[in-house]
């Protein structure tokens, strides 16, 4: 069996879009009985590619699209051009890594698409009028061509349902995100970083929907009420997007130069590295449709507090604390330990005063501000964030829980259109490290 991996996207750093078609090349190639896999990749993404499926099983083919590094080109490449190679390659199924248009007539084979997020039309804000109008279309053409539809998450395949309805639900299937656990052994410090600072951590591209200013202000706000221990750090890990300037215009002007580090195009050891260090991970999305950073942090042991929302519901099961957007919450737990062991269990260091935190929501109904702090150390918590800004509402205490990693398996559905990679519980587990 021939699988052609269409991964050709504009990104010259992995993003979550990238790193799913690298896991999905590993994983297929990780079966008992791998097909032979055709990677394609633009020239400006090849070696990004090489290095994140490192492998050299032979069954992989590793091909470089040589084509203008802009919008219309991968386009044109997608509706023109791909159904060509996928011919000459002799492809059983084409699997696109994300929604690009597709001309339906011109595949002999099946074609399937791996459905992230529904964003061009929840979150138009993130693209522009113009390009927003143009990606809901582009993506509506691809769902309506393709034969099936792989959703990452199960609340990305019900907002596909309430979108568009029966039609295309009825092919679409849920095929989680994969995550495959690293060594501990392997992971490498980020040149950026001492290694003997405390930081928080959010990984993150500066799109609206990941909220990082609401992150900052809350960072600001618990610099300020002298809570975070000595020489505090928020780490945010993500590529360039559109509000990339409104953070940096955020950090210059709360005086948090020292205090923020942006960092982008870090090596999966790097990123393994900040997982493992961190005090925690800070999720604040609005809206997510599978939320890899948290699943990747939890798998590493890394205390993770992120927003209550329905993607990070699936993934984090009761492994995660949630906040609610709107509410008002400050309230220091008592200390909390957490060991770690071997294997996929959560385990974590010793922190203390570690508060959650949530601003008055907006007039809009949209929360402001969202903080979680972690103290190292067995100090009392000095300050506390303005009563006008916030009411003590409980307490809450992090225990420890252990992940069962789930065994790889491969069901071929009876459609014969897509092979459906899935785990037990929880799903994003790939396979456990030897």
């Amino acid at each position: 069996m021939r699988v052609l991996i269409a991964g050709l996207s504009a990104p010259t750093e992995l993003n979550g879009v990238s790193r799913h078609a690298a896991n999905l090349a590993r994983g297929l190639l990780s079966l008992p009985d791998p097909p032979e896999i055709h990677f394609l990749a633009g020239a400006w993404q090849s070696g990004m590619f090489a290095r994140a499926i490192g492998s050299s099983d032979a069954r992989l083919h590793m091909h470089s699209i040589s084509i203008a590094h802009r919008n219309l080109a991968r386009i044109r490449w997608y509706y023109r051009e791909l159904p060509r190679i996928a011919r000459r390659l002799g492809a059983d199924v084409v699997h696109l890594s994300y929604t690009m248009p597709l001309d339906a007539r011109a595949f002999r084979r099946p074609t399937v698409v791996s459905l992230h997020d529904l964003y061009p039309f929840d979150i138009p804000q993130n693209f522009g009028w113009f390009k927003g109008m143009v990606n809901r279309g582009l993506m509506h053409q691809c769902l309506r061509s393709v034969d099936a539809i792989a959703c990452v998450s199960g609340s990305t395949r019900t907002r596909l349902k309430q979108r568009f309805g029966a039609p295309l639900s009825r092919k679409a299937i849920t095929i989680r995100n994969a995550v495959e656990p690293v060594l501990a052994s392997s992971a490498r410090r980020p040149p950026e970083l001492s290694g003997n600072e405390s930081f928080l951590l959010c990984v993150a591209q500066h799109r609206q929907n990941k909220n990082i200013p609401l992150a900052l202000r809350v960072f600001e706000r618990l610099l300020r009420g002298r809570v975070l221990g000595e020489n505090p750090r928020l780490l945010i890990v993500g590529i360039p997007g559109p509000d990339t300037g409104l953070i940096q215009m955020h950090i210059r002007q709360a005086g948090l130069d020292r205090s923020v580090t942006l960092l982008s195009g870090i090596s999966d050891a790097e990123l393994q590295w900040c997982y493992q260090h961190s005090e925690l991970l800070l999720a604040p999305s609005s809206i997510e449709g599978f939320g890899l950073p948290v699943a990747e942090a939890l798998l590493a042991g890394c205390p993770v507090v992120c927003s209550d929302i329905p993607a990070f519901r699936e993934i984090g099961a009761d492994r995660c604390r949630y906040v609610a957007f709107g509410e008002n919450i400050v309230e220091p737990c008592g200390a909390t330990r957490r060991a770690r062991v071997p294997g996929a269990a959560v385990a974590g260091r010793h922190c203390t005063g570690v508060l959650v935190a949530l601003s008055q929501a907006a007039r809009t109904g949209r929360a402001t501000g969202l903080a979680v702090l972690c103290r190292a150390g067995r100090r009392r918590t000095r300050g506390r964030l303005r009563r006008s800004d916030s009411r003590w509402l409980w307490q809450c205490r992090a225990k420890l829980v252990s992940l069962h990693p789930g065994q790889l398996q491969c069901n071929v559905p009876q459609e014969g259109c897509i092979a459906e990679i899935a785990a037990p519980e929880p799903p994003w587990i790939l396979q456990q490290p030897m």
